[in-house]
């Protein structure tokens, strides 16, 4: 329930301050008065985009607040969800700079605009003149028939399903067109990747092969630096391992008497064994070194190959000529295994589609369970409203394919007489017979989505006389068990017992105050006979008053 609305420097208003009734709220005034902008300003607060300059006073912010009574509305969820501390009473505020720049409030917590618009979803429903367009679209033909239904968890889990087979068939379409494009490659790759397998490429073997034949290419001046060394350490008479062991029995005999003697000859027996070592490695390693013509061509043919392949393949290193190859061998298996792949989506997407079915058709049950009753209250509502012979029905009929909405194509048919050919409500009513099925749509939805706040924007507009007091009746009801702001140019409507406001101009500026029950009868004996109020105007709003 909406408490209180603030305004500050919006459009035409300077600054007003409203105090709300929790029930039926009436909202008369002369043409251009500023109703529509007191609307605008309520559209900034439940999260509208600002479309048009807001601010009055350039140098000032833009400010409309609002105090609501959620107790009871089951918000806490949405509250937690959005990281707000919940109260039972909210106080909601969105400010304009003159730059245009928005900021929104709830509580003392900052929301973006969208969280701003999912909250006031759920405290006011606002229904203007231009809504009775609403009726042409199918959506909303369909979610009334949820509301009434209460599919709300029926079309969550559906929109889940359908949300998974949207994945899928965009996957497999794109494996399709993968597959396609794999397969006008297929002889080049197949060509390559037996070329690759063929070239029996092996992890680092590049830069072993290049070790290897360095090596080969210098044989002859390894195997001379080698002999020089083995002819260094085991030269007769003058080869140092011979002198080296001299020393080191020479020393070992003084050691006796010379203790510094015994520690190095233990020093020259470790040197002596670890060049006996070196001689021995380096006599080996003679024998293996060969200046091999056969084993170097057989080395450069094979760095040829792989230095071939990595131009051909136009990679920077040998890594990446193997992880291109890897590459080419996984699109050939694709190739190969994409039938089975391809099958195997279908049939996952088969198992989605049925899925999406089975809920489907549960909402078109749960939506023909409840289309008697949205016939029979529109019927007898518009009944009441002056519209005897008026038949309204709901045709749902499959729809060709999964939608968002399920798998149903909802059409309202309607006709004013019993004579008359029904059609299609949006190609066949008039602008007063679209208000008052509207009307009673509302009314229904109203009550079964229990919205703390109904916003009615000249609803009545094309009816008068009995018809409009039976729609202020209607009207005046929804009031007695829900908060109804209602917008009127009728007197009949604006009579019906509930606080009376009245927007005015005074020096350009557009206010808004409540009327004592005095004032009452002069505003709506104005509404009956003009600007120049006459006795009898007066004695009839007496009477509707009454």
């Amino acid at each position: 329930m909406l408490k209180r609305l603030t305004i500050e420097n919006y459009a035409l208003i300077d600054a007003l301050h409203v105090e709300w009734d929790e029930h039926l709220n009436i909202i008369t005034g002369e043409t251009g008065a500023g109703k529509s902008i007191l609307l605008g300003a309520l559209g900034l607060l439940l999260g509208a985009k600002n479309e048009t300059q807001a601010t009055k006073d350039i140098d000032k912010n833009c400010v409309v607040e609002g105090t609501f009574n959620i107790k009871g509305l089951g918000l806490e969820q949405l509250f937690e969800d959005n990281d707000l501390d919940y109260d039972d009473e909210i106080v909601v505020r969105r400010i304009i700079t003159p730059a245009g720049k928005s900021r929104s409030f709830v509580g003392d917590l900052p929301v973006t605009l969208a969280t701003l618009k999912e909250l006031g979803s759920h405290l006011v429903d606002i229904h203007s003149q231009h809504q009775n367009l609403v009726l042409a679209s199918e959506e909303f033909r369909i979610a009334a028939l949820d509301t009434l239904a209460g599919n709300a968890a029926l079309i969550e889990e559906y929109r889940r399903h359908l949300a998974t087979l949207t994945t899928l068939r965009a996957e497999y379409r794109t494996m399709c067109a993968a597959m396609e494009t794999a397969r006008s490659d297929e002889e080049w790759l197949r060509y390559t990747v037996e070329e690759l397998r063929a070239a029996k490429l092996k992890p680092n073997e590049q830069a072993e092969t290049e070790a290897a034949l360095h090596v080969v290419e210098s044989a002859d001046r390894i195997g001379e630096a080698l002999t020089t060394l083995r002819n260094t350490l085991d030269a007769e008479e003058v080869g140092a391992l011979v002198m080296l062991a001299r020393s080191e029995r020479e020393l070992a005999a003084l050691g006796e008497h010379y203790a510094e003697g015994a520690e190095l000859a233990s020093r020259l027996r470790s040197v002596v064994a670890e060049l006996k070592d070196i001689s021995a490695t380096a006599e080996q390693q003679a024998e293996r070194i060969d200046a091999d013509p056969e084993k170097l061509q057989k080395l450069s043919d094979r760095l040829n190959t792989i230095y071939s392949l990595e131009m051909k393949h136009r990679v920077e290193s040998y890594d990446d000529l193997l992880s291109k190859a890897q590459a080419f061998e996984a699109r050939l298996a694709t190739i190969d295994n994409s039938d089975t792949a391809l099958k195997e989506m279908a049939s996952r997407i088969a198992e989605a589609e049925q899925r999406c079915r089975v809920v489907a058709d549960s909402l078109t049950a749960a939506r023909r369970g409840v289309a008697p009753m949205l016939e029979e209250h529109i019927t007898s509502t518009l009944a009441m409203l002056g519209m005897e012979e008026a038949r309204f029905v709901v045709e749902i009929t499959p729809a060709d394919s999964f939608t968002p909405m399920g798998m149903d194509s909802v059409a309202y048919m309607f006709c004013a007489t019993a004579t008359a050919k029904m059609a299609a409500v949006e190609r066949i009513a008039s602008g007063g017979e679209l208000s008052r099925i509207m009307l009673a749509i509302k009314s229904i939805l109203a009550e079964k989505r229990a919205l703390p706040t109904v916003i009615f924007d000249e609803i009545d507009t094309g009816v008068s006389g009995r018809i409009a007091d039976a729609m202020g009746a209607i009207i005046a009801r929804l009031a007695a068990s829900m908060q109804v702001i209602d917008i009127t140019h009728l007197p009949q409507v604006a009579s019906k017992p509930g606080a009376h406001f009245v927007v005015y101009k005074s020096d350009g500026r557009t206010n808004i105050r409540r009327l004592a029950k005095a004032e009452r009868v002069d505003e709506i004996a104005k509404m009956l006979s003009g600007s120049e109020i006459t006795d009898a105007a007066r004695k009839q709003a007496v009477n509707l008053l009454r």
